[in-house]
């Protein structure tokens, strides 16, 4: 028989700042070395080996050995809602460097939030696609006085985006294949730094694979953002009307 729930586990695993450093870089949606981790960790190689078995043992994240490598990942996406949810209620750090002023502006610009578009980019994306027709049922605007679950940085489910006849060709023609599966075909986040809606679900996940397929951004080492190519900045204005510098 089995008590109740022990909240004090999972917030121990939380409470050090090297392994939440870790689960924020691993929320981008990718694997990632144990090497790189340390290095987003600001900590050693063998403490962080030390810090990703805690996290392992407790289920936050998950390994896959290659060899003599190992690469890690969240341990699912119930991993990735809650430090959604932490990452609302969280302070942001203080910009005392240039280096982080510049990754502050990287990120806002441009990133992953799990397997989706975040970021000037994302919530761009949305809109372009509200505005020409191939979504409807919302603005993409974040109200903050809209009771229920609409809060940022957590997965909305106060508005009901449908994806038109029109989205299906737009997505056929652009090339973004839908992965299929149980999941909502379209779903949305508060975006927390533009504090309005972006894309997830299947066509967020379809129109993240097709930007990394065609070479419009490129994963930054280490964390979520990513990098507009020259190449990516002319093909999302082309298609989406958005106006973003590369780099």
């Amino acid at each position: 028989m089995n008590g109740d729930v022990d909240l004090s586990r999972v917030g121990g695993l939380l409470a050090d700042r090297a392994r939440s450093r870790i689960l924020i870089a691993l929320s981008s949606g990718r694997e990632l070395s144990a090497s790189l981790l340390a290095q987003e960790a600001g900590v050693s190689r063998p403490t962080a080996s030390a810090h990703l078995k805690k996290l392992t043992e407790g289920g936050l994240i998950a390994v896959r050995a290659e060899g003599k490598s190992r690469y890690y990942r969240l341990g699912g996406s119930a991993v990735f809602d809650v430090l959604e949810r932490l990452m609302e209620l969280a302070p942001p750090e203080p910009i005392t460097s240039l280096r982080a002023s510049t990754r502050a502006a990287q990120l806002r610009r441009a990133r992953s939030c799990y397997d989706h578009l975040a970021g000037q980019l994302g919530v761009g994306v949305m809109r372009s696609m509200l505005d020409r027709g191939f979504l409807c049922g919302g603005d993409g605007r974040y109200d903050p006085d809209r009771a229920g679950a609409d809060r940022p940085s957590e997965y909305g489910r106060e508005v009901d985006y449908q994806l038109t006849s029109s989205g299906r060709d737009f997505l056929d023609n652009l090339g973004a294949c839908l992965p299929g599966g149980r999941r909502p075909l379209v779903r949305y986040c508060v975006d927390w730094t533009e504090t309005r809606h972006h894309l997830a679900g299947q066509v967020g996940r379809a129109l993240r694979d097709h930007a990394l397929a065609a070479g419009w951004v490129e994963q930054r080492p280490g964390n979520r953002a990513l990098r507009i190519t020259p190449d990516g900045a002319a093909g999302i204005q082309e298609t989406f009307g958005l106006v973003l510098e590369a780099g």
